[in-house]
């Protein structure tokens, strides 16, 4: 697990930019958003999924999530198939904040071109670099904020 600035970014995640993880499990692949997003976002007060057996493209918007703030998008990683949504959700939306990367998962994808997808994706030494220029990027819309 690296921690970058204040956020938790697991070493075996891969990243899509809009924030959304994939965790390749056997021949599944779990998603769920990241530390950076549930932390930006706030508190999680509604989670939009799409429904099991749904098909998904990596990049498309497959979900949304509301929270105070804001109504953010939930992205795939990768296409495919879904093969199960986390209905603890349903029952917790604030599993996304408090646990991101364990009872916090969105959704289990039956993936079509994996290999072609995770290529697409942020990984390894890539994660640093990425979360810093998020966080700046952060920073700068919040004093652009501020000045308004």
């Amino acid at each position: 697990m690296s921690k970058i600035e204040n956020f938790e970014m697991p070493d075996e995640l891969y990243y899509h930019s809009e924030h959304s993880w994939a965790k390749v499990e056997g021949g599944k692949v779990r998603v769920g958003m990241t530390d950076f997003f549930q932390s930006q976002a706030g508190a999680v007060v509604y989670v939009d999924l799409p429904d099991e057996d749904d098909d998904v493209e990596q990049g498309e918007v497959c979900g949304k999530i509301q929270t105070r703030k804001w109504i953010g998008k939930l992205v795939a990683p990768v296409s495919g198939t879904v093969a199960e949504i986390n209905e603890e959700l349903d029952e917790d939306n604030t599993l996304i904040n408090k646990d991101p990367y364990n009872k916090g998962w969105v959704l289990v994808i039956e993936p079509s071109s994996l290999e072609e997808d995770l290529a697409n994706l942020i990984h390894g030494d890539k994660v640093v670099d990425w979360i810093k220029s998020e966080i700046k990027r952060a920073e700068d819309l919040k004093a652009k904020g501020a000045k308004e």
